[in-house]
């Protein structure tokens, strides 16, 4: 499908203007790899179009018969989505939808209240945070990305790693890092990755936290933490990879042993 050879920001903008076009749409952001800090050739394009009830599936797919005949509308694997895949130029749109009332009610729950989670606390915040506003109605989404860039709230962070730290080794049971003992010696190789990924994913919030800054997301983790993150544990890369490449051997709790330690010691512990 030929789009008189349009470069891909303007498509992206064309995009936004067909769904501004909806009454029910308030605002469409673009945000994802594109709009952080490190992004390659494999990086779609992740639009998200936030409004206050569903964009019809029959208007998605009208939309999207536009731009490209290779699309698949009404995913619901992740969030409710399709995804884009054009020949000329050669990209990839991720299109997410959204109640907006949703997003603020999560950025009040998290950032105004500082409610905490287990892993991933501030990720969604990170994804409004770093979006490029195309299309803002009344100009609400842009007040979520104004607040999210303001300094992190003292007592977030400190909700964080009260949250996540004693899952890691010291909570008197059922620890990420018991289960994965106990895993290694039920040669049980599924729960060792599973328990392990998620000490990682604990791991990161709180070490994004620590720093001040919000989480963003599952991808190029150790590098984003490179860029963003002021204070990092000693020999910081190297020990998350070995803890990595340990899973399933008997180097596991070595290896993690090595990494909360460093940990520690930035966390005053």
């Amino acid at each position: 499908m030929m789009l008189n050879k349009m470069d891909k920001d303007s498509i992206i903008q064309e995009i936004a203007g067909e769904f501004s076009k909806l009454p029910a749409v308030e605002a469409v952001a673009l945000s994802g790899s594109k709009t952080g800090l490190i992004n390659d050739e494999l990086s779609d394009f992740d639009m998200y179009v936030y409004s206050k009830e569903p964009v019809p599936l029959e208007c998605r797919g009208e939309l999207a018969s536009k731009y490209t005949d290779k699309y698949e509308v009404g995913n619901t694997f992740f969030e409710d989505g399709d995804e884009l895949s054009l020949a000329s130029p050669k990209m990839g749109v991720d299109i997410m939808y959204r109640r907006l009332e949703w997003a603020e009610n999560e950025v009040d729950w998290v950032w105004r209240k500082h409610n905490a989670k287990v892993a991933y606390t501030t990720c969604f915040l990170h994804n409004v945070k770093t979006s490029r506003v195309l299309f803002d109605r009344d100009g609400r989404f842009q007040k979520l990305v104004d607040e999210l860039n303001s300094p992190f709230p003292e007592e977030l962070k400190k909700n964080i790693i009260a949250k996540n730290y004693p899952l890691l080794k010291t909570k008197q049971g059922a620890s990420f890092y018991e289960q994965i003992e106990f895993a290694l010696k039920r040669n049980d190789y599924v729960s060792q990755n599973h328990r392990t990924a998620a000490l990682l994913a604990s791991y990161f919030d709180i070490l994004f936290a620590f720093n001040g800054q919000t989480h963003p997301g599952e991808k190029k983790l150790t590098a984003y933490a490179e860029k963003l993150c002021r204070v990092l544990p000693a020999n910081f890369k190297p020990d998350v990879e070995n803890v990595v490449k340990a899973v399933g051997t008997p180097e596991i709790l070595p290896a993690l042993d090595k990494l909360l330690k460093e940990l520690d010691l930035i966390l005053g512990k």
